[in-house]
């Protein structure tokens, strides 16, 4: 199944009929594209988003870095309860939005690994930058 993890339907749906499923995405919130699948992003390193720290920082940016990666979290459970609440519906048992994120098989992620930060990856993580890109008239 080749899903959009942004809508959990897919992979509820997937997860429904153990099939294996492929998420295909330009970026996930909460920087849940590299903590489900157990890439390492430590907070001392790797800028949150909208926070426009590069990846040398001061003391006080690591802390802000730190602070907005908890507001994060707070932010994807509520965004995603609703979700989690029908997933555990479907599948009849309870599931955190984790557990329907750890089991894809493929991440076909549609960044540019150049303007990226740079971080190690999972074997299963595949960068595809480029697609979706116009020829600038």
């Amino acid at each position: 199944v080749l899903t959009d993890p942004i809508f959990m339907c897919g992979a509820t749906l997937a997860n429904y009929f153990s099939l294996p499923f492929v998420f295909f995405m330009r970026g996930f919130p909460c920087n849940l594209h590299y903590e489900a699948p157990q890439c390492p992003s430590p907070l001392s390193y790797t800028p949150r988003l909208f926070t426009f720290n590069s990846d040398r920082m001061t003391f006080f940016q690591r802390v802000e870095n730190a602070l907005v990666a908890l507001l994060e979290l707070v932010y994807c459970n509520s965004f995603y309860e609703d979700m989690i609440k029908f997933s555990s519906e479907v599948l009849q048992r309870d599931v955190s939005l984790l557990d329907l994120l750890n089991s894809a098989s493929i991440w076909l992620l549609r960044f540019d690994f150049v303007f990226e930060y740079v971080r190690p990856v999972m074997p299963n993580m595949v960068f595809i930058g480029g697609i979706n890109c116009a020829q600038r008239k």
